[in-house]
């Protein structure tokens, strides 16, 4: 059987089996096409692909100045493909488990300290009902380190004003709850009663933030809105919404929280992910210590 057709029926697999979201099935399809592009040949069957040829699509793609980041994660893919058609029984070995990915440069990720988060939220200040809901979004984003993904994922009744929590669908299809705080509650309390029912056209859509239209927001609305702030407050940063995230993980770790809880609000499945956290943290007081000491 051609490899075109068990792509196929993998990401069939992917959408009715996994239950994946739609931007991760979109990824492993560009993945396995990239691949079957570098093959040169739909017709090809699946029993000729080794490691050999896998080794040699990772030379092409590096040789191509693919980041070591986006070569590892199509190795991935194909690791997972090849699973796949283990477990049915297609292939007895995966040709992709013993290609060696390539190592990643652990690189800090970005944040914002508190007097420039502070400046941008306070940014969203006009009281029409896209400026309330922009300052919605902003502390939401704060005050949870959700992923914008989970953000605009947001239905009204997802928020209970009572316990002051949201329930978010993180990845995987892994529901968790994270608490809001006081100031992210009275945000969303003014926009959903001020802001949102002006903005709702008759949709009759259950979702929290809506654009201009009376639909849901996308994640590309987010990144625009935060780019429109950005130039207004002129924070020289590339500020993404996933610079929030990393804001609320290294706050609260500044702030002395247990790295296991932060693990938990970040919706991490292995806390190694969430570590990298503490080494930004750790940079932060090197500085602090090397400007203000007399002997440092």
């Amino acid at each position: 059987m051609k490899l075109l057709d068990f792509i196929e029926e993998f990401m069939g697999h992917l959408r009715v089996e996994r239950n994946l979201s739609p931007n991760t099935i979109e990824g492993y399809s560009s993945d396995l096409q990239g691949f079957l592009d570098f093959l040169g040949d739909e017709e090809k069957r699946v029993e000729e692909i080794d490691y050999l040829v896998i080794r040699g699509y990772l030379a092409y793609l590096a040789r191509a100045q693919y980041s070591r980041r986006s070569i590892a994660r199509k190795l991935s893919s194909l690791r997972t493909f090849f699973s796949f058609l283990c477990q049915k029984g297609i292939l007895e070995v995966n040709p992709a488990q013993s290609v060696s990915t390539p190592k990643q440069p652990r690189a800090l990720p970005e944040f914002l300290h508190i007097d420039e988060i502070e400046s941008l939220i306070e940014s969203a200040s006009s009281p029409d009902p896209l400026g309330l809901r922009d300052r919605a979004i902003f502390e939401l984003l704060y005050a949870t380190g959700i992923r914008v993904g989970e953000l605009v994922g947001l239905d009204i009744k997802d928020l209970d004003y009572g316990f002051k929590y949201i329930k978010v669908m993180g990845k995987g299809r892994k529901e968790r709850v994270v608490p809001v705080g006081e100031k992210a509650l009275d945000a969303l309390q003014n926009y959903l009663e001020n802001g949102r029912p002006l903005l709702d056209k008759g949709s009759a859509t259950d979702a929290m933030f809506l654009n201009k239209f009376g639909t849901r927001l996308t994640d590309r609305s987010v990144r625009r809105i935060i780019d429109k702030y950005i130039r207004i407050i002129s924070i020289n940063k590339k500020v993404t919404p996933h610079v929030f995230r990393h804001t609320f993980a290294t706050h609260l770790l500044e702030g002395g929280a247990d790295l296991r809880a932060v693990q938990e609000l970040l919706g991490h499945v292995d806390v190694s992910t969430t570590q990298i956290y503490t080494h930004v943290t750790k940079e932060r007081l090197k500085k602090i210590y090397d400007k203000a000491h007399p002997r440092a």
